[in-house]
């Protein structure tokens, strides 16, 4: 059986929170993976009884008040989502970075629009490494997904470094493009 990543980021989110709704799913997907994983919220309203059709996940409607409906993982669903993160293997990484597309093209424009660019971006990863390490610090101790969290965190962490110090380095050494005498972006990238 195929699934979408975002089927699985259900599964998983329900057997570590337990039963959830819709409008749960996607404030568990905001505060945890949505910064490197973004999925769009309806897509978190689709799937869930899609995967109850398909028998992973059973749905409880409220008998009152908002009739909100929750889903629970069931045993197959837990069976599919240990598969899943037991196969060794996986797509090739997509990464799809409208700065680095820009990049790619700097020498038909302005180089001040290059040094704009490598300012913002710089600003933006920086902003985003201390998201991760404030979120890192409030993890909490006794909760069972906090190895887990605390690793995907670091990840985070180590990916907008490199990221910041990269674009930092492009508009340091893109700031006065006319000095030859200064160091390139990739000498100033090797000694970051």
């Amino acid at each position: 059986m195929e699934l979408s990543m975002s089927a699985y980021v259900v599964l998983g989110l329900i057997a570590r929170h337990g039963p959830m709704t819709p409008y749960e799913l996607k404030a568990r997907v905001e505060e945890s993976i949505a910064p490197f994983w973004p999925i769009p919220h309806a897509q978190l309203y689709r799937d869930p009884p899609r995967l109850a059709e398909l028998g992973l996940l059973t749905e409880e409607t409220e008998e009152g008040g908002r009739r909100r409906r929750f889903f629970h993982l069931t045993p197959a669903g837990e069976r599919t989502l240990r598969e899943w993160l037991s196969a060794p293997e996986l797509p090739q990484a997509e990464f799809r970075d409208p700065a680095q597309l820009r990049l790619a093209f700097a020498d038909l424009g302005d180089p001040a629009d290059l040094v704009s660019l490598a300012r913002t971006q710089a600003r933006q990863h920086r902003r985003l490494m201390k998201t991760y390490e404030q979120r890192r610090a409030a993890l909490d101790p006794d909760d069972a997904g906090t190895v887990s969290r605390e690793r995907m965190l670091s990840y985070g962490i180590l990916h907008e470094q490199a990221h910041a110090a990269f674009w930092e380095t492009i508009a340091a050494a893109d700031e006065d493009p006319d000095d030859p005498s200064g160091p390139t972006p990739k000498d100033r990238w090797q000694h970051n």
